[in-house]
């Protein structure tokens, strides 16, 4: 009993068929990811260049969100 002999012929037509869709379509999905990411990029740089972390802090620690530290009117 012998071994098939393997498919040369049109083997790279055969694999491009099944590859050059997929390729396509992650090149279209990483193009579209970049459109969208850089404006969610730019929008989030736009909310922390006016962002005060001290003063959201301190607006949550009077509003009793956080257990472990008090109002300062206390």
């Amino acid at each position: 009993m012998s071994l098939p002999k393997p498919m040369m012929r049109g083997l790279l037509a055969k694999r491009l068929r099944f590859h050059l869709p997929i390729a396509f379509g992650l090149a279209i999905g990483a193009a579209l990811t970049f459109g969208v990411g850089e404006p969610r990029k730019r929008a989030y740089a736009e909310f922390y260049k006016q962002y005060d972390s001290t003063k959201e802090f301190n607006a949550m620690r009077e509003a009793g969100i956080f257990e472990s530290v008090r109002p300062s009117g206390e």
